[in-house]
């Protein structure tokens, strides 16, 4: 019986949320992970241990992503400190509440650059050794491509532009290269959002809970497993996109 290769991932703002569960769930594959992180040092370095605890091996590396020529240079380096590369997960991502009256340069720049620039540089970058290693990419697109949210202008444009961006990467890469996408909903609110409206919220949706990190990594393993699987988006949302609920709160 042959032993099955060892997976090779970079997991993009892996050092918090969803991008570190990711990361620690592939850890649980025996993966080695580049936990990619732009200012929480801390919180990829625990990510890392993280992953050894479950049985993998963690190496992380710092890049501004929304700079253009550091996110062409982060695949080179994964693939450097891993040997190849066989999954690409673009995790990082703004998700920045603003009224359309202030959306100005910069808040159309933060969420284009991160969340739809990045990846695309990412993929390009990676399209080779993925090509080589018979490989995949995951994209975390977000929920609000099929139902905007209000009062996130720039970030759900992002987010549908992403789900189009691999559907076409999808068809540019076959057959050597699986291109997918995970769209979260309702996961790990942010700060800023008060214990009522959550639970608010959680009672309109028809799981009657908001997610967490670990049902999306869930679902990026899934894909991984699933080698008839192309172009296609994967919701894990609890049914909020069926009840029509475009309101964040």
């Amino acid at each position: 019986m042959t032993t099955p290769p060892e997976l090779r991932a970079l997991v993009t703002g892996a050092g918090t949320r969803v991008g570190q569960a990711i990361a620690v769930a592939l850890g649980g594959r025996g993966a080695r992970v580049a936990v990619h992180y732009h200012g929480s040092q801390g919180g990829a370095e625990q990510t890392c241990r993280a992953i050894e605890a479950a049985g993998g091996h963690g190496v992380p590396l710092q890049a501004n992503l929304s700079d253009r020529d550091a996110a062409r240079e982060l695949v080179p380096r994964a693939i450097d400190a891993l040997g190849g590369l066989d999954l690409l997960v673009p995790s990082a991502a703004s998700f920045e509440r603003v009224a359309l009256s202030d959306v100005d340069d910069g808040a159309w720049d933060r969420a284009l650059d991160l969340n739809l620039r990045a990846p695309f540089l990412l993929a390009q970058s990676a399209a080779s050794a993925l090509r080589d290693a018979g490989g995949s990419i995951t994209f975390i697109t977000c929920a609000s491509a099929s139902v905007p949210f209000r009062g996130y202008l720039p970030y759900t444009v992002s987010k549908g532009a992403l789900r189009h961006l691999m559907r076409t990467l999808s068809l540019e890469l076959a057959p050597h290269v699986r291109v997918n996408a995970v769209a979260p909903g309702t996961v790990l609110p942010p700060p800023e959002m008060s214990e009522a409206d959550v639970a608010k919220l959680a009672a309109r949706i028809p799981l009657a809970r908001v997610g967490e990190a670990e049902d999306i990594a869930r679902a990026v393993l899934f894909l991984l497993d699933s080698p008839f699987i192309t172009g296609h988006e994967v919701l894990v949302d609890g049914g909020r996109t069926v009840a029509g609920l475009e309101r964040f709160t």
